[in-house]
């Protein structure tokens, strides 16, 4: 199983308009335009690596050995073979409103109001001129969610199958050398195993939108910064195969300085999403600890059985 940071995702737009106020001369003049913005943001996103995209989960059942995958799918991070065992249910999204409460019934023609019938003729009620019955009724909505026993249990990662799935992973898909003789393939939008029927935990990278089809990115300040300093590097290498006031000396001498702040902008952001998790910085310490033992001298107390050749 592995470990990793999951960013708050947000809309670029701030970042756009960010790029072009601080280029206000070069946009207001029309010399560029924000059309390329999102095909640079997601050229930047890619540069990063899979990391830099928004990481999901989903339950997929295999029905005849294929499932369909999430229309968000971008590449698989891990795909876990799941065994149904009994727990804690879970809450239906779905809801149910109604007037009644549950195990109880609510009787609308004709209408009874505290366990007397409400008709014209001999009508008690006090608001009942004898033409309309119109008792002082508190109409109650009661609201249902309905909970389903259903828990998995996570046995193995599935493999690769073929060359086909790998182009959907790359060396940080945990499925990479897993033990296990099931495997998985994915093609035509769908998820196929090698088994007819069952449960697979997915772990995947996705690709989120806001609302004006922007590609998210992560909430996070060195990756904001880079992805600034990438736009800017863009606009201005758009200028220059363009014809303009400024002279080509002047705009290479440009060009260059973006380039480097786009340069140290990404080494920032590239080593902010390779940052090790808590639980990966204690497994390396322990590793790092147990690799040492065999240099403990054994003895009683000691609490090290071994030599100092490392056998017992």
């Amino acid at each position: 199983m592995s470990y990793y940071y999951k960013f708050d995702f947000i809309s670029p737009e701030s970042s756009y308009s960010l790029v072009k106020e601080e280029l206000k001369s070069y946009y207001d003049t029309g010399a560029i335009d924000d059309l390329l913005f999102p095909t640079y943001l997601k050229k930047a996103l890619d540069r990063l690596g899979k990391g830099s995209y928004y990481i999901t989960d989903e339950i997929l059942d295999i029905e005849n050995f294929e499932a369909r995958l999430p229309d968000n799918f971008y590449s698989v991070r891990e795909a876990w073979m799941c065994t149904a065992i009994n727990g804690f249910p879970y809450q239906n999204p779905n809801s149910f409103y109604s007037q009644a409460a549950s195990q109880s019934t609510i009787q609308v023609s004709p209408i009874i109001s505290g366990g007397t019938p409400c008709t014209n003729v001999g009508c008690t009620t006090p608001n009942c001129d004898g033409i309309q019955c119109m008792p002082e009724l508190i109409q109650s909505v009661y609201k249902t969610n309905n909970e389903f026993n259903r828990t998995f249990k996570r046995e193995y990662l599935l493999k690769p199958g073929n060359i086909s799935v790998k182009k959907h992973c790359n060396l940080h898909c945990a499925n990479f050398g897993a033990s296990s003789e099931d495997s998985f393939d994915i093609r035509d939008n769908k998820f196929v195993t090698n088994f007819r029927k069952g449960t697979v935990y997915l772990i995947f990278y996705a690709t989120e939108y806001d609302d004006n089809q922007n590609q998210l990115m992560p909430d996070n300040f060195y990756i904001k910064e880079y992805v600034e300093a990438f736009l800017k590097y863009k606009a201005i290498e758009t200028l220059t195969n363009q014809v303009n006031d400024e002279t080509f000396n002047q705009l290479q001498e440009k060009l260059k300085y973006y380039k480097g702040l786009s340069d140290e902008a990404y080494i920032l952001a590239h080593s902010e999403v390779r940052r090790e998790t808590v639980y990966q910085k204690q497994r390396a310490i322990k590793r790092q600890l147990n690799s040492f033992q065999k240099y403990e001298l054994g003895g009683k107390g000691s609490g090290f059985p071994w030599r100092r050749n490392g056998t017992f």
